[in-house]
């Protein structure tokens, strides 16, 4: 039995209700797929633009393995391409007398990419900062060692200025006296190097 007052009816209907809903959310699902995201997605007065990027991009494919020599840049365009160009341009819904294929044709062409500003991936970022991470720690662990030979390096020099010191005034005379005339001597010297 169902819940509390609520008969068979009442979960027929809540079981139809859910295959309806599982149906439109897979026919919604079927249509987005097919398509094109340059025709759906944009703003109607942006369409063109993509449109015309979406077949550059096809022909820049086909012709990958056929660089074009310097006469055939020059030429103009094969018929195909003015007829899509055209339509684009007559897409675009110019008011104004309608435009000579050249004109049309540069406006058509001139979207380009710049190949060094394509998106990064995410593992490449995350590569990027796992290498300044690295650069980082690689400075500050040189930094560390710089900085630990200069330390050594003035106690090394501290002890040896020392020991020079206590041997200077730890001698004695032969009867085991100090050597006042030593002790004297390096207070002058002292007295010296600070003026």
């Amino acid at each position: 039995m169902g819940r509390g007052g609520q008969g068979f009816a009442f979960q027929r209907k809540l079981k139809i209700q859910h295959n309806y809903k599982k149906l439109q959310w897979r026919g919604k699902k079927a249509q987005t797929s097919q398509k094109s995201q340059f025709t759906d997605h944009y703003p109607a007065h942006l369409k063109h633009l993509y449109l015309a990027e979406e077949e550059r991009l096809r022909n820049q494919f086909r012709k990958v393995d056929q660089p074009l020599s310097e006469g055939q840049v020059d030429q103009p365009l094969p018929e195909e391409q003015r007829s899509v160009v055209q339509a684009l341009c007559e897409e675009h819904g110019s008011v104004q007398q309608p435009q000579p294929e050249e004109q049309c044709s540069t406006k058509g062409n001139s979207i380009t990419i710049p190949k060094k500003n394509k998106k990064k991936t995410s593992n490449q970022k995350a590569q990027e900062e796992y290498e300044q991470i690295q650069a980082k720690r690689a400075a500050k662990k040189q930094e560390f060692e710089k900085r630990k030979q200069e330390r050594e390096e003035a106690q090394r020099l501290y002890k040896k200025k020392k020991m020079e010191v206590f041997k200077i005034l730890s001698k004695k005379t032969k009867k085991g006296q100090p050597n006042l005339n030593l002790q004297m001597e390096y207070l002058l010297k002292k007295i010296q190097e600070k003026n």
